[in-house]
């Protein structure tokens, strides 16, 4: 089994989806006709990306939004608090039917993958995907629960040698409305500052917890030791698994199933659900990028997610479901309410695009999806150890609306110059003062991948496999040396000996 490339050379001055620059955008681009996953896992270790078939990359130092590749550490993921929120209003979703009645604080982008193809792309190849579409944002942060607030209270008043039960305000005095942050209000409308405010009943509730729970202890040893118990309570921190698998009540109003379907027209599921799942893609696109039916329709749907150049593989030592490309689908009540797609590579789960039914857009399913894989990846893990990371695609620091990437912590960026993975966080005071940027701090370190024997790239022509000395000495006409040379460094010298670079 080989990978087959046409390596198409630079694509410039198009149009950049993130800051809206007519003709800033620069990227290195090649048509892949098959390819391994291992060919692609290692594609991704040096920047490339896929857009169909389609497989693309940026020229870091050149294009007006540099877009570094984004992996999390899935072995280390915890769920941050907007993360846990999101997990809530599912669940509360699926067992009361509740969703938010305002609109989701939504960015534009929303789908969790970035700029993709460009403007040469859908000239020199009719039949190619689509370019530009975008990803959620994340969201406001809660407190979790009322009980670990209490004892986060009575843990600091233990600490500081208090034995009061609680906080004493003086509720007898009126607020004063400049430390309050607004006018007052006109007469007959608003709160009346001269009386005390409404306390909300959460407030209450704690005090009240807060001083039953004092005056049932007796002494400070008593109060250090209910502290060290709750406090250890606290650090037992849910995990993403705690929230996806938790177990509903039989009178849930409703039925959430994920279904993985490998990405084929040979595949009987795959092919039973295309058509209510292309129908959900126009619904986004037209609602969400505001395409027109043409850009949209089946064809369009089909060049851009559903070819993949990935050849299916399915060893003994790999996950159950194989590698290679596939939907997830998001099944609500029998109905498919989003798709995810995604890459199953040696090293990785990488994830490509999201499209979902506006109508379900308060659950945040960019989100909700996200983390769904970060979970996904996790039980491959446990069947093919290698399988450890998530790739999120790129992270763009210069566009403040694709930041949010990086609140998948811990995460990893590429350094595009010697293609090592550096810690976002060491990455990001550099970021600040610099769109582009090598991570790697050692100055003399390089590409330990780059190409070192030009003739020992491999050609197809007329059929025939070959290394480049042989085909340079046969070839006639113009000499394509410097464009084999721009090839075999994008892709370093493993891919280049892999791969098969067709001339025609």
């Amino acid at each position: 089994m080989y990978s087959i490339v046409e390596y198409k050379g630079e694509a410039t001055g198009y149009r950049c989806g993130y800051c809206h620059s007519t003709r800033a955008k620069v990227s290195h681009g090649m048509w892949a006709h098959s390819m391994t996953v291992q060919d692609y896992q290692d594609l991704i270790d040096r920047g490339w990306r896929r857009s169909g078939k389609y497989i693309y990359k940026p020229i870091m130092n050149q294009t007006c939004c540099p877009q570094y590749t984004i992996r999390c550490r899935i072995l280390h993921f915890q769920p941050s608090k907007s993360h846990k929120k999101v997990l809530k209003k599912m669940l509360k979703f699926l067992t009361q039917g509740e969703t938010s009645k305002t609109k989701s604080e939504v960015e534009p982008m929303d789908s969790h993958t970035e700029d993709t193809a460009c403007n040469f792309l859908l000239k020199s190849q009719p039949d190619t995907s689509r370019s530009e579409l975008e990803p959620l944002c994340t969201y406001t942060e809660k407190v979790e629960s009322e009980e670990e607030e209490v004892k986060g209270e009575i843990m600091g008043k233990t600490n500081a040698g208090h034995t009061q039960s609680c906080n004493e305000k003086d509720l007898s005095k009126p607020l004063d409305p400049a430390k309050v942050g607004h006018t007052p209000p006109k007469p007959g409308k608003g709160a009346d500052l001269s009386k005390p405010p409404c306390r909300k009943a959460k407030d209450i509730r704690k005090e009240q917890k807060l001083q039953k729970l004092l005056q049932s202890q007796t002494g400070n040893h008593a109060l250090q030791e209910a502290a060290q118990k709750s406090k250890s309570k606290a650090n037992q921190t849910k995990s993403v698994e705690d929230f996806v698998f938790s177990t509903l009540p039989p009178d849930a109003v409703h039925k959430l199933e994920v279904r993985l379907v490998r990405v084929s027209f040979e595949d009987p599921q795959f092919r039973s659900s295309f058509t209510q799942s292309a129908t959900l893609f126009a619904k986004y696109q037209m609602a969400i990028h505001k395409d027109t039916p043409p850009e949209c329709g089946e064809d369009q749907f089909t060049r851009f997610l559903c070819d993949s150049p990935l050849e299916a593989e399915n060893p003994p030592n790999g996950p159950d479901c194989g590698y290679g490309s596939f939907h997830q689908q998001y099944w609500v009540d029998g109905k498919i309410v989003a798709v995810g797609v995604i890459d199953i590579l040696p090293k990785c789960v990488s994830s490509v695009y999201l499209y979902y039914d506006p109508d379900y857009s308060s659950l945040s399913l960019g989100v909700y999806s996200a983390l769904r894989e970060i979970v996904f990846t996790r039980q491959l893990h446990e069947k093919a150890s290698d399988l450890s990371y998530y790739y999120m695609g790129f992270y763009i620091h210069s566009c403040p609306k694709m930041r949010y990437k990086g609140q998948y912590r811990p995460s990893d960026l590429l350094c595009p110059e010697t293609y090592v993975w550096v810690p976002t966080e060491q990455c990001l005071p550099s970021l600040e003062r610099s769109k582009y940027c090598r991570f790697n701090l050692d100055l003399k370190a390089v590409d330990e991948g780059s190409v070192k024997e030009l003739g020992r790239v491999r050609i197809l022509h007329k059929r025939t496999v070959m290394p480049y000395s042989v085909y340079k000495r046969r070839r006639k006409g113009p000499s394509d040396e410097e464009s084999v040379q721009q090839y075999a460094t994008l892709v370093g010298q493993a891919c280049s000996e892999r791969m098969l670079l067709y001339k025609n």
